[in-house]
Parts: C-alpha cells; sequence; structure tokens
C-alpha cells in the first residue's frame, strides 16, 4: 500500500511553500486562508514533522519542508503536464497579457508571422500594465519588462534593452553634438533617471536632466518623439521598427545597457503545453534576430 498523505493538503503545503504565504495560497486555489493553515496543519500531524516557522504573519520553511517542497514540486508539474497532454484536443486559445507599449511597438507588428507559421494556434492578447499575478485563470503567459524574479512562476528572458536618444528627422538636424541636447526638449519615460544616467556615462555636461515632457508608457514617448515633440531616450528594441523606417533617427550612437530586461512569465506547469511552446520559440527566435542587428547583448 502506497503511504501518501491527503491529497488536499498537498496542495495546501505546495501553494504556501512556493508564495510563501497562506493568503496568496488560498487565493490561487480558491479557499479561505484559515482552510489552507488548517490543512497544513494537517499535513504536518500526518507526517510528524514541522514544515513551516510561523513569525506572526511571515512565514519560513523549516529544513525539512525545504526538502518536502523540492519533492512535490516537481510531482505536481508532472501531473499538471500530463492533464494537459490529455487535454490538449480539448484546449481552448492561448491568452496572453502584454504590457502596451511591447504590445503596439513591437509584437503587433510580427503576429501576422507566428500566425502564418502556426494557423491552428488560436491567440487571445490582453494590453495591461498591471502586472498579473496568476493567481486566477484569465490568462496563460505574460509579457513583461524586469529583472526577472517574479515568485512562483517560471520567467524566462525575451530580450535585453538599451537606451539611447532617439529623435525625429528634422529635429536631428539641430543636434550636432551631445551638448546641443541643452537646446531641446528633452522627454522622460518611467522611471526617470534614465536621462541623467545616460548624459553621465556619454560625458555630457550642462545639460537639465530633470525637465522636459513625462510619460509612464514607453510607447507614448516614442509616439512623442516621432512628432518632433523632443528627444526621447528610446528603448532600442522598442523603438527598433521606426529607427529602420526612418520615422525616428539615433543622432548619437551611445547605448546605455538597461538593468530591465523583457520577460516571458507564466506558471511553470505551462512549460511543455505545445502552444506555449511554440509561441515561446518563436517569440525568442523573433526577439533574438532583432537584438543581434541593434547590437544588444543577447539574452541569458
Amino acid at each position: 500500500m502506497r503511504r501518501i498523505p491527503p491529497l488536499g493538503a498537498l496542495r495546501a503545503f505546495e501553494a504556501g511553500a512556493r508564495h510563501l504565504s497562506f493568503t496568496r495560497a488560498a487565493t490561487e486555489l480558491r479557499v479561505t486562508q484559515a482552510a489552507i493553515s488548517h490543512q497544513v496543519r494537517q499535513l504536518e500531524d500526518w507526517l510528524g514533522v514541522s514544515l513551516f516557522e510561523r513569525r506572526g504573519h511571515a512565514l519560513t520553511l523549516t529544513r525539512k519542508g525545504q526538502e518536502y517542497l523540492r519533492e512535490l514540486t516537481p510531482v505536481f508539474e508532472r501531473l499538471s503536464e500530463a492533464t494537459t497532454r490529455l487535454s490538449e484536443g480539448e484546449q481552448g486559445p492561448l491568452r496572453l497579457t502584454v504590457l502596451p507599449s511591447f504590445a503596439s511597438c513591437w509584437l503587433l507588428p510580427r503576429l501576422e508571422r507566428f500566425r502564418e507559421l502556426h494557423p491552428d494556434v488560436e491567440l487571445h492578447l490582453t494590453s495591461a500594465a498591471e502586472l498579473w499575478d496568476f493567481l486566477d485563470d484569465r490568462f496563460d503567459i505574460g509579457i513583461r519588462s524586469g529583472l526577472g524574479r517574479w515568485t512562483g512562476l517560471k520567467a524566462e528572458q525575451v530580450a535585453s534593452e538599451g537606451l539611447s536618444p532617439v529623435c525625429s528627422p528634422a529635429l536631428a538636424k539641430k543636434l550636432r553634438a551631445p551638448s546641443d541636447l541643452a537646446k531641446v526638449r528633452l522627454i522622460h519615460d518611467t522611471p526617470k533617471d534614465g536621462w541623467r544616467r545616460w548624459l553621465d556615462a556619454a560625458g555630457v555636461k550642462g545639460v537639465d536632466a530633470d525637465k522636459g515632457l513625462a510619460f509612464n508608457d514607453a510607447g507614448l514617448v516614442l509616439q512623442a518623439a516621432r512628432q518632433g515633440d523632443g528627444v526621447a531616450l528610446g528603448r532600442m528594441l522598442l523603438a527598433a521598427d521606426d529607427l529602420k523606417a526612418g520615422r525616428l533617427v539615433q543622432p548619437f550612437p551611445k547605448v546605455l545597457p538597461n538593468d530591465f530586461g523583457y520577460w516571458l512569465v507564466h506558471p511553470r506547469p505551462l512549460s511543455s503545453r505545445k502552444d506555449v511552446v511554440l509561441f515561446k520559440d518563436w517569440l525568442f527566435a523573433e526577439a533574438q534576430a532583432m537584438s543581434r542587428g541593434l547590437g544588444l547583448p543577447a539574452r541569458e
């Protein structure tokens, strides 16, 4: 006879350990926080060991808890993958949540190539600035900008990013040297310290890096630059199509590496789903080709 604890208690422990939060585990499993706590206590009693150290509202795993989590996680992943494979014939659309700037400036102009390669994969794309935490089932995968650290999610780097001044061709004619930036309006992205870091790296003095237009969306930054409203510190990956078409010009060659890159994020059990793999492979190939053309570092 197999010695297996109650499966509900195992699910509660695995989710709680992955999030280090009974509240977030409860949201994921759609039960109450009290139910998660009760099931974890039930599992600890069944095993005869403590799995968590509880200090007020803070949770940490004991050594036994860490060992158990390492063993359980791949088991749940295999169960999820087996279920996905069994139900692939009933699989619905691949639902993406994507940053508005990445969607409009980079992804949408390329999606037709994906549809030509994989006409059987139905995509539903939602553009949203807020970070979806995958605690409900609205989406399958997301594309986000950051450092690649999202608790409970698998994050794979799509591309690194660099920052450099970009502007309209007409405005570029007024810029002979970086010091000429003092004579034009600067356009700021979020965070607003980008211009200061670029000017320092380029050794430029006498330019007020705090004045100018500011936007909280990189797509709006590039639109303002195309309109001739000033010189933007553009994200090179997003500006690539505009630069190639001549709608924008890079007046100075200095590119400042950006700590934030673009990442594909999704729950780990989705890693082997066929449509996820097809989209991921296509996305990485497209991004890698463009990064090489821009001279950006390859994804890690």
